[in-house]
């Protein structure tokens, strides 16, 4: 598949200044994408061991991958079994189509150890997943895209699934934790998915709104 590439330099003007995202149009054939890569500021950082973090990671290329029933619930027994067998507390979280937020603190291990594990976890059997999916129209193009991010990035092999970066930001203070928690629920309504933040079945705005059968337990401050 050949393919034209013309990359765009250029500084995000936010309260981070020193942000900066890379645009690229991929052409071919049968696929005209833009692409928005984001390139990590250095005040993105896990200092705090014991700390609770506000991340965000998404998908190569902000591929929404998660639009099947089976994805979704897949990065769900992930988490569930972070939770449980890594001691990952989790206070928020919200699965969209193409990133996941999470609100979380890790109880025993180093939190980049944690999300980087999870991210590895998940690449791995979405693959997998994907690779078997006969009723998965996008297979192929969807696993251009990640073999295409792979070699783009001199840490992977194969393929890439997530992008490298995570965004984590440290909760300070209650408010901030409630900032975020509702920046986090919000997430679906904002994107015009759904009209109230319980309605979104892959977040934790089911747990907190009390109602039936969240499909993920969470840990609750006290």
């Amino acid at each position: 598949m050949s393919s034209l590439f013309i990359e765009i330099n250029f500084v995000l003007r936010s309260e981070f200044q020193d942000e900066c995202f890379i645009v690229e149009f991929i052409f071919s054939a049968n696929y005209v994408v833009p692409i928005l890569r984001y390139v990590m500021s250095r005040k993105y950082k896990f200092n705090n061991k014991a700390g609770i973090y506000f991340v965000s990671f998404a998908t190569v290329y902000w591929i929404d991958v998660f639009i099947r029933e089976s994805y979704f619930e897949l990065m769900i027994q992930a988490l569930s079994f972070f939770r449980k067998e890594r001691g990952m507390l989790i206070y928020g979280y919200c699965i969209m189509p193409s990133h996941v937020h999470l609100l979380f603190q890790a109880k025993k291990e180093n939190p980049s150890a944690l999300i980087r594990d999870l991210k590895k976890f998940t690449t791995t059997n979405l693959l997998n997943l994907i690779r078997d999916n006969q009723q998965e129209s996008r297979k192929e193009w969807l696993l251009w895209m990640f073999k295409r991010a792979g070699t783009k990035s001199s840490n992977v092999t194969h393929y890439q699934f997530w992008q490298h970066h995570n965004q984590p930001i440290e909760i300070h203070s209650d408010k901030f934790f409630d900032e975020k928690l509702d920046y986090i629920h919000q997430n679906p309504v904002v994107s015009g998915f759904v009209s109230e933040p319980q309605d979104w079945k892959y977040s934790s705005a089911k747990n907190y709104w009390q109602t039936v059968d969240p499909v993920l337990d969470i840990d609750v401050l006290s």
